[in-house]
């Protein structure tokens, strides 16, 4: 099994910043993609922030400019540096990984929890 943490969510005034972090520990042979989504109520899941394992990244529109993804490969981590965060910013944010958990072996997708940001004064 893959677990995924999240860490880093909270309060913050417009144009302030947050760094949110995703530990994944378990049965893990290799990582591929990772990922941040977020979901504000009333809304579908949308992706905000993709990287390979090569460091290929990818953004939303709305957050290019702001927001900054990266994976620290020997730790398993991923990050989120969030920028000049914005009220329509405000979401549950969801880590996820594309998962080997063994060589041969079909991925997985794996989500963490979520971790709530909030952007308002």
């Amino acid at each position: 099994q893959v677990q995924l943490v999240e860490s880093g969510g909270g309060l913050v005034q417009p144009g302030g910043s947050l760094r949110l972090s995703c530990a994944a520990s378990g049965s893990i042979f290799s990582i591929d993609y990772r990922g941040w989504y977020r979901q504000a109520p009333g809304k579908e899941r949308e992706s905000v922030a993709v990287i390979s394992s090569g460091g290929s990244t990818k953004y939303a529109d709305s957050v290019k400019g702001r927001f900054t993804i990266s994976r620290d490969n020997a730790e398993n981590t991923v990050y989120l540096q969030m920028n000049s965060l914005k009220p329509e910013d405000t979401a549950v944010y969801y880590c996820n990984a594309v998962v080997a958990t063994a060589w041969g072996t079909p991925r997985g997708s794996y989500w963490g929890q979520g971790t709530q940001v909030t952007v308002s004064s």
